[in-house]
């Protein structure tokens, strides 16, 4: 596949490299999700340049200080010593170069130094401040364990707190973007072949590029192609997850199943895993993972106990709901049965995910200041799937979602906008409308 989008980070990144190579060095750290494609944007804002790529596996300290070496002469074309086999020195050694030369220096993975020798951060925290304004390094650091990353950089007790010039944090592709991308490999698609790629990848651009190198971008044939032996999404949201919570996951993922399969307020989520105490639990995955969404009736007070929970990844959604709930077909091979129990899910699953596509292009609009939902918490429990608040004073739009706008019932719709206005917004001129798969 090839490099879509990241216009504006890439602009960044050429800023941060300009200022580096022309005044003193910079560092800037590169987070966000695994397969969100932070190396691949690292490495295209440093082409056809000077440039160092350190990737952190885990090995031993010497072990890789070992392998750096003839990388790093290499790609400077310089004489490294052969008996350096700490990082400190490694660094030290980089740094001086530095002095000389403006080249770029990217280190991978950068959290795996918590399990190789924590102390390196320390040492390069030293170093940093010794050459940083004597040097011209482009430092790019990047990692995709997120918790740890925010750690490392965020956290004031950790010592590389405050020393990143940049923290650029990625996200997926957006609408745009989505559309470009199928329509370069299924330029006849219909809309609801765009919903299904939303559904699986959520845009992040390593999903993506599986799919549509693997299959054709039809709803069936992407379900078959993701649900078969040897897929590499079975193990995905496993394998994603277990980097972030470590050894003790499993009350982790009984939460973010329930939520998957709709059940969203705190005291029902207890109740499915038998009363647990999961508080702590909820509060990481909000605030530590960005994992999970609070979200409260638009409009209503910051300590309302109204609150509902997301899943805010599509592909986790997608992976806690099938892949997870239904483990115990994948393990007896069962890929069409669960194929099976996909496509006879996907108009009611796909029509939960439509409102979090429109969700996401308002947004992109920049039209609006504050965009959810809104529902009563007592009587008629009437619900309105989208209320956005415009830039504008005291107008908003309320939206209903529909797979199809033939199933939109206006006068209906008209009595919960005109309940949303005497309970929230009384002064507000409220727009309505519904939105449907033909507006994707």
């Amino acid at each position: 596949m090839k490099f879509y989008n990241r216009t504006n980070e890439l602009a960044e990144l050429q800023r941060i490299k300009n200022l580096s190579f022309t005044e003193y060095s910079h560092m800037t750290v590169v987070t966000g999700r695994r397969r969100i494609g932070k190396t691949s944007l690292i490495l295209k804002s440093t082409e056809n340049e000077p440039t160092v790529y350190l990737f952190v596996g885990r090995k031993t300290e010497a072990t890789l200080c070992t392998e750096y070496i003839p990388l790093i002469s290499n790609s400077l074309n310089i004489f490294v010593p052969t008996e350096i086999l700490s990082f400190r020195s490694l660094f030290q050694y980089l740094m001086e170069i530095g002095t000389q030369k403006s080249f770029n220096l990217i280190i991978d993975e950068f959290q795996e130094f918590f399990n190789i020798n924590e102390s390196i951060y320390s040492d390069m925290q030293n170093l940093w401040d010794q050459y940083r304004k004597k040097t011209k390094v482009n430092l790019l650091l990047s990692g995709s364990v997120y918790s740890l990353m925010h750690k490392i950089f965020q956290n004031s007790k950790e010592p590389l707190f405050g020393r990143a010039d940049n923290i650029i944090k990625l996200s997926p592709f957006d609408t745009d973007t989505l559309k470009t991308i199928i329509s370069d490999y299924n330029p006849h698609y219909q809309n609801d072949d765009l919903l299904a790629l939303y559904c699986f990848t959520g845009g992040i651009p390593k999903y993506l590029e599986i799919i549509c190198d693997g299959c054709e971008l039809k709803v069936e044939r992407m379900i078959e192609f993701i649900v078969r032996e040897n897929s590499p999404f079975i193990d995905e949201g496993k394998n994603l997850l277990t980097e972030e919570f470590g050894k003790n996951y499993g009350t982790y993922f009984s939460i973010l199943n329930a939520v998957s399969g709709g059940i969203n307020t705190q005291p029902d989520i207890m109740s499915a895993l038998g009363d647990k105490s999961i508080g702590g639990q909820i509060k990481r995955l909000i605030e530590d993972y960005s994992i999970l969404k609070r979200l409260r009736p638009i409009g209503s007070k910051e300590g309302t106990q109204t609150v509902r929970y997301e899943i805010t990844d599509n592909f986790l959604q997608f992976w806690f709901n099938y892949f997870d709930r239904y483990r115990s077909m994948l393990e007896i091979k069962n890929f069409t049965g669960l194929q099976n129990i996909i496509k006879a899910d996907y108009t009611t699953y796909s029509g939960k995910i439509l409102e979090r596509y429109f969700r996401t292009k308002l947004a992109e609009s920049g039209l609006y200041r504050e965009i959810g939902s809104w529902w009563e918490t007592k009587g008629n429990l009437k619900e309105i799937d989208i209320v956005a608040i415009s830039l504008e004073k005291n107008k908003a739009l309320a939206v209903e979602i529909k797979r199809q706008k033939d199933r939109y019932r206006p006068t209906f719709f008209a009595e919960k906008v005109e309940r949303l206005q005497q309970i929230v917004f009384p002064n507000y001129k409220i727009e309505t409308c519904c939105l449907a798969l033909e507006d994707m």
